[in-house]
């Protein structure tokens, strides 16, 4: 095929030619990483550890047990298959109304029957996934931009920037708090958006936090409505953990602060849910994503948006039947936080012995890691290079904290829910092993004087100095100049 010249069209669009996608994130490496070279305990024991992929798969033996007790909610069962021409011929993009009502219900619940959720305003998307990005489509025009807390999930730069046009704008968070949402960062990330000329029309939040596993306080969450109201932009809030929380204190969703909070102002029309069952129920193949908003006009959009990314008729019909029954919604619930407290305990139990903390949390499916004490110097290209390493040598697949945007160097993000117990104490093992023979070579007076130089170093630098410096592995992100 011949080379193109200058004066030929350009064929593709800019969407299909560019990066938008995010694929060179050191977040999505980690997983081709992975893919080139998979883990299995005895064809490819020595191969690489996926502990970068947030999944919930602890719990699918309750699922199992249940389908094989309620076949006739399968279409693809003897039991079934009465029901496949009505089902297969069902095209309403509004959803099977059984379908809105349990999932409806299985909001409530897992927020503990505090709040109740309409029916009528369950928006399903393919994922939360899409539902993010529908949101985004309708509330922001290309160019806005919504403030997103730091660290975030890396999939937001694709989910919400990338067919969308908007903006993300960082809200810095940072670890001398534990990486607590404090107002005085909204003020200072939404103001340097005015100074840039950014027209923010939101805030989203991820609550609990994807990756900190950390769950929002009630004041927090106060802060965060009064804030939104007093600008006049939208909250969307990213509830798509809310049942991985395994101990105190509990989750508390935006919904409950509406409800409860009679004391704060709060214009309804600008709060946004979105849920999904991926990691609630460890469900991320049947794509079952919600939007919720108290805004009429919005889940109107939206529903008509999600022509583009429906849940499938049998999917809906699974789950309803699934989500309709009270008693293994109930079983399901409590075995799942009890053993995610368990492999919690053994994970973080486990790094403990040599010396590796995690910042404290009680959900989501993963641990904030902290290896800053490992890294050469308190640089981002020193926190790849340790990426590097992990990847390639001790053969685990974690997330480098610089692939959620998080200001400070040395932070990971490893998923412990993905695996069994034995593949489990085989990473540990691993992580053991390399953090001992690092310790043997590492002067721990070096390390203590730069150490120290980080967190005189981090109090100094403006973000601006952080996001634009050399150092970082992403001179290419849309946090860095935001006419990108």
């Amino acid at each position: 095929m011949g080379l193109m010249t200058m004066d030929q069209p350009q064929l593709l669009s800019k969407i299909a030619t560019g990066d938008g996608h995010g694929e060179s994130s050191p977040y999505f490496d980690g997983w081709k990483a992975y893919d080139e070279d998979p883990f299995h305990s005895t064809n490819n024991p020595n191969g690489v550890i996926q502990m970068g992929l947030a999944e919930n798969q602890l719990t699918s033996d309750l699922v199992q047990d249940w389908l094989m007790s309620n076949p006739e909610a399968s279409i693809c069962t003897p039991e079934g298959v009465h029901n496949f021409k009505a089902l297969a011929n069902f095209q309403d993009y509004h959803g099977l109304l059984e379908f809105r009502n349990a999932v409806a219900k299985f909001m409530s619940r897992t927020r503990g029957n505090r709040v109740t959720f309409d029916p009528d305003r369950i928006v399903m998307s393919g994922g939360a996934t899409g539902a993010h990005e529908v949101t985004a489509f309708c509330l922001a025009d290309p160019g806005d931009a919504f403030l997103v807390p730091t660290p975030y999930y890396p999939g937001f730069d694709r989910d919400l920037r990338w067919r969308t046009g908007v903006q993300l704008v960082p809200v810095i968070c940072e670890s001398s708090n534990n990486f607590k949402l404090t107002r005085e960062a909204l003020e200072v990330a939404f103001e340097k958006a005015k100074e840039d000329n950014i027209r923010v029309k939101g805030l989203l939040i991820t609550n609990p936090s994807n990756p900190l596993g950390t769950v929002m306080d009630r004041n927090t969450l106060r802060t965060v409505v009064s804030f939104i109201n007093e600008k006049h932009i939208h909250l969307v809030c990213d509830e798509i953990y809310a049942a991985t929380v395994f101990s105190h204190p509990g989750f508390i969703s935006i919904a409950e602060i509406i409800e409860e909070e009679t004391d704060i102002e709060c214009d309804r029309d600008l709060i946004h849910i979105v849920y999904s069952l991926s990691k609630d129920m460890g469900f991320p193949g049947f794509r079952v994503g919600i939007i919720y908003s108290y805004n009429d006009a919005v889940v109107h959009c939206a529903r008509k948006m999600s022509s583009f990314g429906l849940v499938s008729t049998q999917t809906q019909y699974l789950i309803a039947s699934m989500l309709s029954d009270d008693e293994f919604v109930e079983r399901f619930l409590a075995e799942s936080a009890k053993r995610l407290a368990q492999r919690y305990r053994v994970f973080t139990g486990g790094l403990a012995k040599v010396g590796i903390k995690c910042l404290q949390s009680n959900g989501g499916l993963f641990v904030w890691m902290d290896l800053r004490g490992l890294l050469k110097k308190p640089t981002y290209e020193s926190e790849m290079e340790l990426w590097r390493v992990i990847i390639h040598e001790v053969k685990i697949n974690v997330s480098p904290g610089s692939s959620f945007h998080c200001s400070e160097p040395g932070w990971f993000r490893v998923c412990y829910a993905n695996m069994d117990d034995r593949t489990v104490q085989v990473s540990l093992q691993r992580i053991r092993n390399f953090v001992l023979q690092k310790k043997e070579v590492m002067v721990p007076e070096k390390r203590s004087c730069w150490q120290s130089n980080l967190r005189l170093s981090l109090k100094a630098r403006r973000f601006d100095d952080i996001m634009m410096s050399p150092h970082s592995p992403m001179p290419q992100s849309p946090l860095v100049k935001a006419t990108i």
